[in-house]
């Protein structure tokens, strides 16, 4: 975000200033305040808003997944003069930012530290590991993001899981941690190929998306692996994103269902 003594120290005349408003090349977000067209609507509602993009809304804006996103969360300088109330469907982070002050958005360790303090637990611990998995952190910046923390979120920091490939997995990995199994993620099978998840050396626990198991094509594949895993003594179930994010009881009773009937293969 530029100030208009920024733009003329650049050698931007009134003239040209108002040309590039009037062409589109800039787009005024407040008095004295610009951002090139073509910035991501919520960065422009957060400047606006004399604040910065942050926490869980960031990160989905940059692709990382959070499970509740249905506010667009604002950093504001907790000293910070004439600030409008927040709006409805906005929620301000009141805390100091090591942002510069041209910046319009908070950097990646400081939203995820928010984002821990936002959302319950295993919806932190989902994006967390998104993050990481897609390389926004590493470890190192794990480390950072848990020094900004109170003491009662450390123990997140020990059911971290980077090699999940999806926030979904996560949550059910968590679920199935919670009813005392033992989980292994991204395991590769021979005959069969790398699953999500394998419960307790038997169950395989694929939570399938729309994005990625949307076609007859991936379907047919789908079904291919899966007769190749019961002919090798598996016993696949496949979870609907949809019903993992918003009917988590539904994915419980089911898994406990099938767990209950134990491995198939001591059974026999």
């Amino acid at each position: 975000m530029w100030a208009t003594r920024e733009l003329h120290a650049a050698g931007w005349s009134r003239r040209s200033l108002a040309h590039a408003l009037a062409d589109g090349t800039l787009t005024r977000v407040r008095q004295g305040r610009f951002v090139a067209t073509g910035t991501p609507d919520d960065i422009v509602a957060a400047a606006r808003l004399g604040g910065r993009l942050d926490c869980i809304s960031l990160l989905a804006l940059r692709g990382v997944f959070v499970h509740h996103n249905t506010h667009r969360h604002v950093q504001q300088d907790p000293l910070a003069s004439r600030r409008p109330p927040a709006p409805r469907g906005v929620v301000y982070h009141w805390r100091p930012t090591g942002a510069p002050r041209n910046r319009c958005v908070v950097d990646a360790v400081e939203a995820l530290a928010q984002a821990t303090r936002c959302q319950p637990p295993r919806s932190a611990v989902a994006t967390l590991d998104s993050a990481w998995h897609q390389g926004l952190i590493d470890e190192t910046g794990v480390g950072e993001v848990f020094a900004r923390v109170s003491r009662r979120f450390q123990v997140l920091r020990g059911l971290l899981e980077p090699r999940a490939e999806a926030g979904t997995e996560t949550l059910v990995r968590l679920l199935l941690r919670h009813l005392g199994c033992r989980v292994e993620v991204q395991v590769r099978i021979d005959g069969v190929g790398r699953v999500d998840l394998l419960v307790n050396g038997w169950l395989i626990v694929e939570c399938d998306s729309a994005q990625f198991h949307g076609t007859w094509r991936v379907h047919k594949n789908d079904r291919r692996r899966d007769m190749a895993a019961l002919e090798r003594g598996y016993v696949t179930l496949r979870l609907l994103a949809e019903d993992i994010l918003y009917r988590p009881e539904r994915i419980r009773a089911a898994l406990e269902r099938v767990l209950a009937d134990g491995d198939p293969r001591r059974n026999s």
